[in-house]
């Protein structure tokens, strides 16, 4: 059975819900971009529709055995009181007439859903559950609902077809229509624990040797999302860097130079990216460890290095050039260097 790790409170806020029979019919679950929104509201769904087939709501937390009916059949991607909406891939081609398990996993995807998604939910709202007394409807990334597909959706929100439940997932809640928001209850996710992040890295690369875990839960900050990202990019060594400039600055451009053409050569995208990713991360975690004049400093560095790191792969700037400059951003922290340019 899937394991939600962390999030009791909003996990416990629905379970109540769930047995007071006055489920609201929207839910919109709500906080940073990968600490598990999606993957808890799947089990939510998994739940709600396992319970309505006679699974015990005495059964611990959201979890579903994997041998029950209902967790077979939305494995499968086959239960029919059940629809998943979320961005689809690019290309079109590459699912059409296929079962969901079999479309590619890392194929970029469109920008939004589309109103035809929507309006593809029509059959399922047209006759009553088949299966269990509730049918549910999981939106991932619902901010991305254009606005055709967003007015289509608030339809169902303010005339719900009897026994559904709406789950939207959103990372960014405020671009949602204001009108969809007001029809939807509260589940806010907080970012993790190290502790937990540390745990759910270990689970997804059992492979990892401690120091590689430790560099990505500093990464992650609090999203096991954002740190599986960095796995096997050598974060570890990335943070290395940085520490060595921060602590013992580089006045003769040496390490920079060398950090620089190290990020830049050939086949060392993936590791640009992460660089362009980290090195503001890890300003900003100066920042926090600072104050009086020192803080201000290390404000304006990082605030420097935040909107290079944006606009970098962007406006195809030049990777060492940039390398060496968030690198001189780094360096300028260190003590006695205070008065250093970048």
């Amino acid at each position: 059975m899937t394991r939600i790790i962390g999030h009791e409170e909003p996990i416990s806020a629905f379970r109540a819900a769930m047995h007071s029979g006055r489920l609201h019919h929207a839910w919109l679950l709500t906080g940073p971009a990968g600490v598990g929104k999606a993957m808890t509201a799947l089990q939510l769904a998994r739940r709600l529709l396992a319970e309505g087939m006679g699974l015990s709501p005495d059964t611990p937390g959201i979890d579903v055995p994997f041998c029950h009916p209902a967790a077979k059949l939305l494995d499968a991607w086959s239960h029919p009181d059940f629809a998943l909406l979320d961005r689809l891939p690019k290309d079109d081609k590459l699912v059409a007439n296929k079962p969901r398990q079999d479309w590619p996993a890392d194929e970029e995807r469109a920008r939004s859903i589309r109103v035809d998604q929507v309006r593809a939910l029509n059959p399922l709202f047209a006759t009553a559950p088949s299966m269990s007394p509730r049918r549910i409807v999981v939106i991932d990334e619902a901010e991305t609902l254009e606005v055709s597909a967003a007015n289509a959706l608030l339809k169902r929100l303010e005339e719900p077809p009897a026994g559904t439940v709406f789950l939207l997932v959103a990372h960014s809640a405020g671009r949602l229509l204001p009108t969809i928001r007001s029809r939807c209850r509260v589940l806010r996710f907080d970012a993790l624990s190290d502790r937990d992040v540390a745990t759910i890295l270990r689970s997804q690369i059992p492979d990892a040797d401690p120091e590689e875990i430790a560099s990505l839960v500093t990464v992650g900050e609090g999203s096991p999302g954002r740190a599986l990202r960095f796995a096997g990019l050598d974060i570890a060594s990335i943070d290395a860097a940085l520490t060595k400039l921060v602590r013992e600055g580089d006045a003769q451009n040496a390490n920079r130079l060398a950090l620089a053409q190290q990020l830049s050569g050939k086949g060392a995208q993936a590791c640009y990216e992460a660089f362009l990713q980290r090195a503001p991360a890890f300003l900003a975690e100066q920042v926090r460890q600072r104050s009086g004049d020192a803080l201000g400093l290390a404000l304006s560095h990082w605030e420097q290095a935040r909107k290079l790191a944006a606009q970098a792969v962007s406006t195809s700037l030049d990777p060492q050039n940039v390398v060496f400059t968030l690198a001189g951003h780094v360096a300028a922290l260190a003590p006695g260097r205070a008065s250093a340019k970048a």
